[in-house]
């Protein structure tokens, strides 16, 4: 939590951090603007001290909503800094930094974070390390100090992600209405008013317009696959193919606030009007396993021995694992969730390998979605939860969709969604 920054700052000898870039998905940055919506921005943040906020004259109103000190960047007159150079950014940029880091009494070990081009960071954290004697540029890999501290949510973040998850579960429900609002012909397959059967394509378009008027967007895409590609756990769905009964949909939508803000993730498999038996033999393992580990989760407990019991169920039900075969292409292929927030996938990891020492603790979000995956039956289901541990340690499920695997479609294909 952003409470944190100052504990996890001492804890990694960081006497300050520098958060910049463009805000639109940079979310390291849009984390520290508590929400407020600009174009680009610096971030400056000694440890113990209220951060300080850098923009354009332009977003001033904006950055005002922020609630931190700040200061309009053309104090520092870059322009002017670039002629003085001959043109050479580098050299203006450095002197520009030089310049912030000067009023804001900025030195020590300074942590960078932040959306840059690769080589636009290199060159410039490159030069500021070597022409501040002051500064020591510090860069870290897989949980940084950003990460670490969005891994735990505040009570504000559970709820605006609570709102994207209930729109999100609002979205499946008219998703399932639109297709039970389909006659089905004798072949089984969903047709359209013009006797055209339904396809794919056609859910697909429908699925986009609904997150878009519920004010979400939709900017990783989502997931509705029939058949042989709902046993690919990442296929997006072949929009050609046709919608028919009993054929298993794998339908993951993860769609988040508009502007770059929170995401939600759900998976259902669904089968229409009835499902054959060893899609409803998958179904039911699958939910055995979520429900198995929505039972276990505890705070304190490691994050990776998830994985290890959704494995030994699934095993025992007769399907191969990562466990037994890491690189298996059929049965459970993935790991059992990850945390969400204001990246799709974040922090806390359930990756059973020697490197993860993740402990669970209050704060933390994330989906839990066991899978299983058979193509060449063409077959495939997931089903996932959103869980968010609470400050007094009790597991929450945020999201509220059963499990139903079949959807039931009248003689004429009306009916109301369950």
């Amino acid at each position: 939590m952003k409470r944190d920054l100052d504990d996890l700052m001492t804890a990694r000898n960081l006497d300050a951090i520098l958060v910049q870039g463009k805000v639109l998905g940079n979310p390291p940055l849009i984390y520290l603007l508590n929400g407020v919506h600009m174009t680009s921005a610096i971030v400056i943040k000694k440890r113990d001290a209220i951060p300080t906020l850098l923009v354009g004259p332009m977003e001033r109103e904006m950055a005002a909503q922020v609630g931190y000190p700040m200061l309009i960047t053309s104090r520092y007159e870059y322009s002017a800094l670039l002629e003085q150079h001959q043109g050479d950014h580098l050299a203006a940029s450095v002197d520009y930094y030089r310049a912030i880091f000067a009023d804001l009494d900025v030195s020590g070990r300074l942590g960078c974070y932040g959306y840059l081009d690769q080589g636009y960071a290199y060159a410039l954290l490159s030069a500021l390390d070597g022409a501040i004697p002051d500064i020591e540029v510090v860069g870290e890999l897989e949980d940084d100090l950003i990460r670490t501290a969005r891994a735990t949510k505040d009570p504000d973040e559970v709820a605006r992600i609570r709102a994207v998850g209930q729109k999100t579960v609002s979205v499946v429900k008219q998703t399932l209405a639109f297709l039970q609002s389909h006659p089905v012909a004798s072949d089984e397959t969903l047709r359209k008013a013009n006797d055209q059967t339904l396809t794919v394509g056609d859910v697909h378009r429908q699925i986009a317009d609904l997150i878009a008027q519920a004010s979400l967007e939709d900017p990783e895409g989502f997931i509705f696959a029939t058949g042989r590609d709902a046993g690919i756990p990442h296929s997006r769905g072949k929009l050609g193919a046709p919608l028919r009964l009993g054929e298993p949909i794998v339908f993951d939508i993860f769609p988040r606030e508009v502007g770059g803000g929170y995401f939600f993730d759900l998976t259902r498999t669904f089968c229409l009007g009835y499902a054959p038996p060893s899609v409803a033999r998958l179904h039911r393992d699958v939910v055995d396993c979520l429900e198995m580990l929505k039972a276990e989760m505890r705070s304190g407990a490691e994050a990776r021995r998830y994985q290890q019991m959704a494995c030994a169920l699934l095993h025992e039900r007769g399907h191969p694992t990562l466990e037994e075969d890491p690189g298996t292409q059929v049965g459970y292929v993935h790991s059992i969730g990850h945390g969400i927030g204001l990246d799709i996938h974040e922090a806390p990891r359930f990756r059973n390998d020697p490197g993860n020492r993740v402990v669970l603790t209050p704060g933390h979000l994330f989906a839990v979605e066991p899978g299983l995956y058979y193509p060449e039956k063409a077959m495939g289901c997931r089903v996932e939860d959103v869980l968010w541990i609470a400050e007094d340690g009790e597991v929450h499920d945020l999201t509220t969709l059963p499990y139903d695997l079949v959807v039931p479609m009248g003689q004429d294909g009306g009916g109301a969604a369950q």
